[in-house]
């Protein structure tokens, strides 16, 4: 077999140049669209954002398909307590201990809840049970305290109910960040 030998006039028009160029661009754009795809499973913000400060009450979706993580790890804080209004739709679990102590004479700093070490939630939702006293809704509060270097936080979240998948499988709490005048970025200056 003999090497097939192409006129170098090939190589020098502007069409081959164009060719060339558009395949390059479209190898460029689907590894960039794989990238934000995957970039999709986890879902960000920050703490003050997640504790409500910035104005608006923060969701997080659950679904039948898969589980949804609430990871407080990236910020460094561990989960003391938990509620959620409506347990009737979603499952709850823990990657560690938590406290489990109920009532006016609570003490974080004793017994079980001492020990808690969990970093992360994770919700998924099931089919809806029958508990008397609790409405039908499409929606549920998730209340959540944590502590980190002595101080706890309090934060709150709109459990949302899809059938879908919610595009996302984490969300992930940051750290603030604060600004030039030591200020959270979620506080709003008066002007």
């Amino acid at each position: 077999m003999k090497p097939v030998k192409l006129p170098a006039k090939i190589f020098s028009s502007s069409h081959f140049l164009h060719l060339t160029s558009c395949f390059f661009s479209a190898g460029i754009l689907l590894l960039a669209g794989r990238a934000l795809a995957q970039n999709a499973v986890l879902r960000s913000m920050l703490s003050c954002q997640a504790q409500g400060l910035s104005g608006i009450v923060p969701t997080i979706t659950v679904s039948y398909v898969q589980g949804t993580n609430l990871s407080f790890l990236p910020a460094g804080e561990t989960i003391k307590k938990v509620w959620l209004n409506d347990p009737s739709q979603v499952t709850i679990d823990f990657d560690g201990p938590v406290c489990t102590q109920f009532g006016q004479d609570r003490n974080f700093n004793s017994g079980d809840c001492k020990n808690s070490a969990a970093n992360v939630i994770q919700l998924r939702r099931i089919p809806k049970l029958k508990i008397p006293g609790l409405p039908n809704t499409n929606k549920t509060l998730l209340t959540v305290v944590t502590e980190a270097q002595g101080k706890s936080k309090l934060y709150t979240f709109q459990v949302l109910y899809t059938d879908s998948d919610p595009g996302y499988h984490t969300l992930a709490i940051y750290g603030d960040e604060t600004t030039a005048d030591n200020q959270s970025p979620c506080l709003k200056h008066p002007r």
